[in-house]
């Protein structure tokens, strides 16, 4: 097992309304080898910071820990780390380790079935519905717009902002810009990073409702189960939640108490594919669509995969310079690729000269 740490370095700073500034994103890789001398690929990543803490636990803990087993029992794998590592981990950089680690093993099994991952996974549609999210809340309206323009150019059928400035009127000004520029009937998300008060998030939503977003994303504290059922209950727009969990259980507690709309795990920090997909099936058994965030060059095969997926989220943030293959989109759908496994294939070369461990 080889583990690497990299920093991408951002040419513009970029922030939300609660993580600060974002001067790079860190990427934390995993790359396993089978006897049979197939690899998988993993990977997890941060906003610029405890990338160190996932690599270590990656070198340190994990490695030890899964050298010499089976790489198709994946879900003994998963179980053996979640619980050997649960006193000192049970979420934060642990979760994100072992959910690099588990990428890697699906990648794994993938190759040597000679299968896309999508099509291991259970195959429903390779053609998902996906949407061009940006970090963009300290963007005027007409820089939002133009940077729309670009977007609908590399074929975006929907799209999404940032909201959560210091005056609600701000934002209320701007998603009005962005609706009276898209359309009636144009998906448009907004999403809020955690910024609001329970009573904020309801006054913020109503606001917004007559401009027929999509959905309303992260409104508050991830760990407020009952604020968020209160803030679907009276705000009267569907939210969207969830990057910010770390288990099928912390889904399980938001989703059973009516907390959310669009479920969004995030297949680097949620526990990886395997916890991705219980995640996708507790989510359809509540008849709810999943969304996604984050990866999308992965997530697009855990969508195709689940036949309640609604929006994938393509989110760049550089990542496609390393990539031999990134992501197509074709009017408005995002493609799970042919190629077998996952189909990411890093430039490693490239990544080296922006190694930082």
């Amino acid at each position: 097992m080889e583990t690497g740490h990299y920093l991408i370095k951002l040419d513009q700073v970029l922030t939300d309304s609660m993580h600060g500034e974002m001067h790079g994103f860190e990427i934390v890789t995993v790359r396993l080898s089978s006897a049979d001398g197939a690899e998988g690929v993993g990977y997890t990543f941060t906003c610029g910071r405890n990338g160190g803490a996932i690599a270590d636990i990656l070198r340190r803990e994990i490695a030890g820990l899964v050298t010499g087993e089976d790489p198709d029992r994946i879900e003994h794998l998963w179980n053996k780390l979640w619980w050997d590592l649960h006193y000192g981990g049970r979420g934060g950089p642990t979760v994100l380790a072992i959910s690099a680690l588990d990428m890697a093993l699906w990648d794994l099994k993938a190759k040597r079935a000679r299968l896309p991952l999508w099509r291991l996974l259970g195959g429903n549609d390779p053609k998902v519905p996906c949407y061009a999210g940006g970090i963009d809340l300290e963007l005027t309206a007409d820089e939002l717009i133009r940077q729309t323009e670009g977007n609908l150019a590399k074929g975006f059928r929907a799209i999404k902002m940032k909201v959560g400035r210091e005056k609600l009127s701000e934002d209320v000004a701007k998603i009005a810009a962005m609706r009276d520029f898209l359309g009636e009937e144009f998906p448009l998300m907004v999403d809020a990073n955690m910024k609001w008060s329970v009573d904020q998030a309801i006054r913020a939503a109503r606001a917004f409702e007559p401009y027929h977003p999509v959905w309303l994303e992260e409104p508050i504290s991830p760990d407020d189960v009952a604020g968020h059922a209160r803030v679907v209950r009276e705000g009267g727009l569907p939210i969207a939640a969830g990057e910010n969990l770390r288990t099928v259980w912390d889904f399980r507690h938001l989703i059973a108490s009516g907390g959310v709309t669009y479920p969004e795990p995030d297949v680097t920090n949620c526990g990886g594919i395997t916890s991705f997909m219980k995640i996708a099936h507790l989510a359809e058994a509540f008849n709810l669509p999943v969304t996604s965030h984050g990866a999308h060059d992965v997530t697009v095969h855990l969508m195709a995969a689940a036949p309640n997926r609604s929006y994938l989220e393509a989110h760049g943030f550089g990542l496609d310079e390393y990539l031999a293959h990134p992501l197509v989109i074709e009017d408005g759908f995002a493609i799970a690729p042919e190629r077998v496994g996952h189909g990411m294939e890093f430039d490693w070369k490239g990544l080296s000269k922006i190694s930082v461990s």
